[in-house]
């Protein structure tokens, strides 16, 4: 089954098409963070319009790729949410009439089960059941996962997700957007230490995160001054330091506590190769095993969609859009629990 991945949940257009029996054939990606920057984050009106005229010249790349005509496409998948209201709007309105068109079915997928289930597309992926941290721009959850749409909520964070710490804390430094790589690049020429910044929550009896108090601490920081540009990359590697710690020590408990011998990591800030150095480190030493998704398929992207829309195809779930789809159409859902999604 061959099943095209569409995502379009915020400020990347992903286009992806996976076969079951082959894996990925072809994905691409454009990222709308040349545009956004200007703002110092993402203009939702913006992003909309920019995912309309990308979406199908990617999707006519992507088969180019794979040598592939659209009639042999058997499903589509597309994001459903969460995201922003009119970004996922066009990845599903185009996605659905797809479907239609070619008479195949569609599938909505939660942006979330997509990076959950990501590093399942590596050459040795992790068998269930694991835990998994989804850490990104918008999210900062713990999760039990057992199967498909078998997701328990373990913690997640109560305020800023840890994406947001960095991308505030590298505009407080006047660093670009998004911040989490501009923090990582200042910070490999700084050291940790010379500011002392909180770790919140890092003792607390639970599994959840709070990351506004470190904003604030970095603001407090910027006004005492800055003497020079090492004290900033000075800055940059404690504010790394400080998320990165609460991140390593909260997932190591959660994987403690439910017993299990995995640690999924997922979500943009995967990439961050201080968090996949201490986690792997603090996993050997105790004997677990950590999986991350390739450094491609950290950020937002058609894979993820397409491999997650493919693995409930084939459980049978039933489609949202297209053949087999209730007369009531797609739909798109900003606000979306990933525990609130059905077992397959």
């Amino acid at each position: 089954m061959k099943v095209l991945g569409i995502e379009t949940s915020c400020d990347e257009t992903g286009i992806a098409l996976y076969c079951t029996e082959r894996g990925l054939l072809g994905q691409a990606l454009h990222s709308q963070t040349a545009m956004h920057e200007r703002y110092g984050g993402v203009v939702p009106e913006l992003a909309s319009r920019d995912h309309i005229r990308r979406v199908l010249p990617l999707t006519g790349q992507v088969l180019s790729q794979a040598g592939v005509d659209v009639s042999a496409i058997d499903a589509i998948a597309y994001t459903e949410g969460p995201g922003l209201a009119g970004a996922l709007l066009v990845g599903a309105g185009i996605g659905a009439s797809m479907a239609f068109a070619l008479g195949i079915p569609a599938i909505g997928i939660h942006h979330l089960e997509g990076h959950l289930l990501s590093p399942l597309l590596s050459a040795d992926p992790p068998a269930f059941p694991f835990v998994a941290l989804l850490v990104s721009g918008g999210h900062t959850q713990l999760m039990a996962v057992t199967g498909i749409g078998r997701y328990a909520l373990l913690g997640e964070t109560l305020d800023d997700a840890a994406g947001e710490a960095f991308d505030k804390s590298a505009q407080l430094l006047g660093l670009g957007y998004p911040g989490g790589p501009a923090i990582s690049r200042l910070a490999a020429s700084g050291s940790a230490g010379r500011y002392r910044l909180p770790r919140p929550m890092l003792h607390s009896d639970d599994l959840d995160f709070s990351f506004s108090g470190l904003k604030t601490a970095v603001l407090t920081a910027v006004r005492r001054g800055l003497p020079d540009e090492q004290a900033r990359a000075d800055l940059a590697a404690e504010v790394e330091a400080a998320i990165v710690d609460v991140l390593v020590a909260k997932s190591l408990r959660a994987v403690r506590e439910t017993g299990h011998e995995r640690l999924v990591v997922a979500g943009g800030v995967s990439a961050n190769r201080r968090l996949r150095e201490q986690l792997a480190a603090a996993s050997a030493q105790a004997r677990l095993r950590v999986c991350f998704p390739e450094l491609a398929l950290c950020s937002d992207n058609g894979a993820m969609i397409a491999f997650a829309g493919a693995l409930r195809l084939q459980a049978g779930a039933t489609p949202t859009a297209g053949v087999g789809a209730s007369i009531d159409g797609y739909r798109v859902r900003p606000r979306w629990a990933l525990d609130a999604l059905p077992a397959v």
